[in-house]
């Protein structure tokens, strides 16, 4: 209980301290125009109140992340509390602020395009192939954890195809509503319910009687039922509740309902520090009410959906129980959709194909379902393999984008390259040592190769950074922010 507790209250004070330093040496300024108010569309571009803006970024970012991939990470024991807290407050929030950001300053835009401005064309398509990739799977995946999780909770027989096919027809129809209507209206009441049965869930496993594990010295190792390593394994098994790429794809979406730069403390690191909480829950719960065998063999015959049933009835009875699934599967309605709207957006800019009409919509949105559809048919835990490592290489090509924007423009660009470098290296480590890799298993040349890999791409990045800021204009936007906004628009760049 004492873990639990003292890490909920180290994401709320790194919030308060280490979030406020991020947010000065980023340095928003209060006064100054932003994409929703210049480029306004009345689709994607929409002002919306800051309240509003918070809860959209919690429930975009969060999916089943949080909640899964805790669940999962707890078969490590103890340990995995120490990944969700510094990592959160470390990488993840400083990933989701810095990226939001940044894409404030640049028109709302998303990932590739930030990638092509200040890294170069190869890493625009680079990036464009990874963040498309990963909103693909993510979409995927959020369309079949809700739809178990649904048949699970139902209290009559139902047909798993159905509900999938329920579930893309309601992200069809969201997907081409403009943002104010398709997530504005909606998300609240989302967010209601997941806040709710959160406070429902954490409240009942402090009075349940189960016992907590507690992070020490003797439990300060792996438990692993089958022996899975912690590095890197864990890294990817807990990402969204630390640090998560599939963030880097959804802060430039909200970036354009903004009103003011001095919101993004709030929404993007706030909003992440929010989604911590919520995983070490999670990650207390399944390591409280069952023991590492059972809960690998409870994940090993479903998905982790079953644990969150498990939980759920176990921690509040029936009844309240399934309000709580209720809770659970917003998340990745909720992402999903976001997924789905950001992977149109990121195609349409990176196509060319405005999206002024619903046939335009349509011409990009209607395939991607399709494609999504089939990817429903394939393992699970196979997708979510695949899902995690590229979600945590898009964190880091976000990573080192803006460790590139802060470098130009000389800040303290040490707070992302860190954690961006950390795991790249687990990237590396990793498409040596798994299946989908080179397969080599975690041997010497995974850890050495992979260091060697490592530290030769960070020399390769480090070189270009430092002859593309010899070689710049003094006056560049990219030195000064000076309103590529307006780039968008000659008629507004006229008046202003």
């Amino acid at each position: 209980m004492l873990t639990l507790i003292g890490g909920i209250i180290l994401l709320i004070v790194g919030y308060f301290t280490y979030g406020k330093y991020i947010e000065k040496n980023f340095e928003p300024v209060t006064d100054r125009k932003t994409p929703a108010e210049v480029l306004r569309d009345n689709l994607d571009f929409v002002p919306m109140p800051k309240w509003k803006n918070g809860i959209i970024e919690l429930l975009n970012i969060a999916g089943t992340g949080p909640i899964f991939g805790p669940i999962m990470g707890a078969l490590y024991g103890p340990v995995a509390y120490i990944w969700i807290i510094f990592g959160c407050i470390f990488a993840g929030a400083v990933h989701d602020y810095m990226l939001g950001m940044v894409s404030l300053r640049n028109n709302g835009d998303q990932l590739p395009a930030l990638a092509g401005r200040y890294i170069g064309k190869v890493a625009k398509h680079l990036v464009n192939l990874f963040a498309c990739l990963l909103l693909l799977l993510v979409g995927t995946v959020f369309v079949t954890s809700p739809a178990n999780l649904i048949q699970q909770a139902l209290p009559f027989e139902s047909n798993l195809e159905v509900i999938i096919i329920l579930i893309f027809i309601y992200y069809l129809i969201s997907t081409v509503l403009p943002i104010d209507q398709a997530i504005g209206k909606v998300y609240p009441w989302f967010g209601a319910i997941l806040i709710l049965s959160t406070i429902a869930i954490g409240i009942t496993l402090f009075f349940s009687g189960y016992t907590m594990p507690e992070l020490s010295p003797a439990t300060l190792q792996n438990f692993h039922p089958k022996g899975l390593a912690i590095f890197p394994g864990m890294f990817f098994t807990i990402s969204c509740g630390a640090m998560s790429g599939f963030h880097a794809t959804q802060a430039p979406m909200v970036s354009r309902t903004m009103t003011d730069e001095q919101e993004g403390h709030f929404t993007f690191y706030g909003m992440m520090i929010a989604e911590g909480v919520i995983a070490m829950i999670w990650a207390a719960a399944a390591m409280s009410l069952f023991n590492g065998q059972t809960l690998s063999e409870m994940i090993d015959a479903g998905t982790a959906s079953v644990v969150v049933d498990a939980v759920s009835k176990m921690l509040l009875g029936n009844v309240l129980g399934t309000v709580a699934i209720l809770g659970v599967i917003v998340l990745p309605i909720s992402s999903g959709l976001s997924a789905f709207r950001s992977l149109r957006i990121i195609l349409a800019d990176y196509l060319n194909i405005k999206q002024d009409t619903l046939t335009k919509v349509m011409t990009i949105t209607l395939p991607v379902y399709v494609i999504s559809y089939f990817l429903t048919k394939v393992d699970f835990n196979i997708l979510w393999r695949y899902f995690n490592w590229a979600n945590q290489v898009t964190a880091v090509l976000a990573l080192l984008v803006t460790t590139r924007y802060l470098f130009l423009k000389g800040k303290n660009y040490w707070v992302t390259l860190v954690p961006g470098a950390f795991m790249l290296y687990a990237c590396v480590v990793y498409i040596f040592s798994e299946p989908i890799g080179f397969n080599l298993g975690l041997s010497m040349i995974s850890y050495i190769g992979g260091l060697i890999v490592t530290v030769i791409l960070l020399a390769v990045y480090w070189q270009q950074g430092v002859k593309q800021k010899r070689e710049m204009d003094p006056s560049s936007t990219l030195l000064h922010d000076e309103w590529p906004i307006l780039t968008r628009n000659p008629e507004l760049a006229k008046n202003n």
